[in-house]
């Protein structure tokens, strides 16, 4: 009896003990605060319009360096939409960069008869008119419009071109526009945001964003439709770029120009994730030398290259796995007479490291003929630098002057170079560069033919090709020319 109460008893003062305990917790904790709940509508008893609702945005911070809206703001304004008409002959198709155009076909007109349009992006670089855009956007046209942010079109005539950066700078007839700053695409890091500015299927006015996502990247585009003297180094982004962006501005936060947008790697001919872009440093070299010779000045070392391997160090003992290999020098080339040899591995062009083929190619193309440049090499596991003065295509140091070019009834000509016509001894003439379906095709002409007399009458160039043929519309035309190898050739074509 007396171990039950003595039970009891504990139990009893364990549950006031508890008690005791979970009290005092609850007054030492301080007064929740009250949830606040909008009231009902006295009137209809309905909860208020959340329409009239106004988001505080002051707590909300965006990252420093996040914010798109300045450089989209900044660079909407300089970058315009390109149309063009192509000659209904000119075969768009042989260009590897096509897909970027909207080529709208009237499929029910024959294929000799349709009108051809295409059109891409530009960038105005200077307020006096001057946009920067790809070749392969105004490839083969006859007529250019630009259509600028505010609406306004202008007629655009082409300043110069060139297909071995996909590059061409054309100019409309207007001052005081607003033209977008250049930047600096050295600075520019992987991972680094950028927005992509452009017309993509005549959306005007279009700006994505994405971040760098590699450098001096070769997608080997451009040799198909220039030669071994075309330069890849792209930068890689995987900002949203269709067709119609070709031309258009890849641009840094601080709506500065750092690249012209111009490939896509997809298997469809639409965005897929990657696009590609030609870094400025390139791009404002081009655009100078287009507005100030005419043509590219191009220089160049003089030899044959490709990238350093694992492999390849191993088997030629290179001591280096990353940089460029020289296969051969040309004899009397830059490189040749500064010395390089067959077997160096190029690893700098005046301080600024390259370890491939595309960072050493645009570190050169950025000099002119004439130029010298530090080379720093690895020759027998030891490392040598090298002052190289650079060349021209010709071999020489000479700024070489513009190529007079005209697109005709599907074909492209040229006028000879002064050591062109000194070699193949003629005082004039106009080469076939490409000839697509046409009258000259018809013929039987082949590129390289080279023109030099019409109806017994001197033709010596470009200007005089097109003076002539305006007076002979509907009439038949002797054409003597010569071939490469020194034949001479005849054709009649009616005109």
């Amino acid at each position: 009896m007396v171990r039950k109460k003595l039970f009891f008893a504990m139990v009893a003062s364990s549950f006031m003990g508890g008690f005791l305990a979970l009290g005092g917790f609850m007054l030492m904790q301080p007064n929740p605060e009250p949830i606040v709940i909008p009231a009902a509508n006295k009137k209809t008893d309905r909860p208020a319009a959340l329409t009239s609702y106004q988001l505080d945005t002051t707590a909300f911070v965006v990252p420093e360096g996040l914010n798109f809206v300045t450089a989209a703001r900044k660079s909407t304004p300089a970058v315009v939409h390109i149309s063009t008409k192509v000659a209904a002959n000119y075969n768009m198709e042989q260009n590897p960069l096509y897909h970027f155009f909207r080529d709208y076909l009237d499929e029910e007109v024959p294929r000799e008869k349709r009108q051809r349009s295409g059109s891409g992006s530009g960038v105005i670089v200077s307020s006096d008119g001057y946009i920067v855009t790809n070749n392969h956007v105004i490839d083969g046209a006859e007529e250019i419009d630009v259509l600028l942010n505010d609406n306004r079109t202008f007629k655009a005539s082409v300043v110069g071109i060139d297909p071995t950066t996909d590059l061409a700078v054309i100019k409309i007839d207007q001052t005081e526009l607003i033209a977008m700053q250049w930047g600096n695409s050295d600075l520019i890091n992987i991972g680094e945001w950028v927005l992509a500015v452009g017309n993509p299927y005549t959306f005007n006015s279009t700006v994505t964003a994405g971040i760098v996502s590699a450098k001096a990247r070769n997608i080997d585009i451009l040799r198909k439709n220039a030669n071994d003297l075309s330069i890849e180094s792209f930068i890689q982004t995987d900002a949203a770029v269709n067709p119609g962006n070709s031309g258009g501005a890849l641009v840094n936060l601080k709506g500065e120009l750092v690249g012209i947008n111009t490939a896509i790697m997809s298997p469809t001919g639409s965005y897929a994730g990657y696009s590609f872009a030609v870094p400025v440093s390139l791009v404002k070299k081009v655009y100078v030398d287009l507005v100030e010779y005419g043509t590219v000045q191009r220089a160049l070392l003089g030899i044959r290259i490709g990238d350093v391997n694992a492999k390849l160090a191993e088997e030629e003992k290179l001591g280096v796995n990353r940089g460029v290999y020289i296969a051969s020098v040309g004899n009397q080339s830059a490189a040749d007479l500064a010395g390089l040899e067959s077997g160096d591995v190029i690893i700098a062009v005046n301080e600024k490291p390259v370890s491939n083929t595309s960072e050493l190619q645009e570190q050169v193309a950025l000099n002119r003929p004439g130029d010298e440049v530090w080379i720093k090499y690895i020759r027998d596991q030891k490392t040598r630098d090298v002052s190289v003065v650079l060349q021209n295509s010709l071999g020489t140091m000479e700024v070489v002057k513009a190529v007079n070019r005209l697109t005709l009834e599907g074909a492209s000509f040229e006028d000879l170079s002064e050591k062109e016509l000194d070699k193949l001894k003629l005082s004039g003439g106009i080469r076939f560069k490409e000839i697509g379906p046409g009258k000259w095709e018809n013929a039987g002409i082949q590129p390289g033919f080279i023109i030099t007399m019409i109806d017994k009458r001197v033709i010596k160039n470009i200007e005089e090709l097109k003076i002539y043929l305006d007076t002979v519309k509907g009439d038949g035309i002797l054409i003597t020319g010569y071939y490469p190898n020194g034949e001479k050739v005849y054709y009649g074509i009616a005109w």
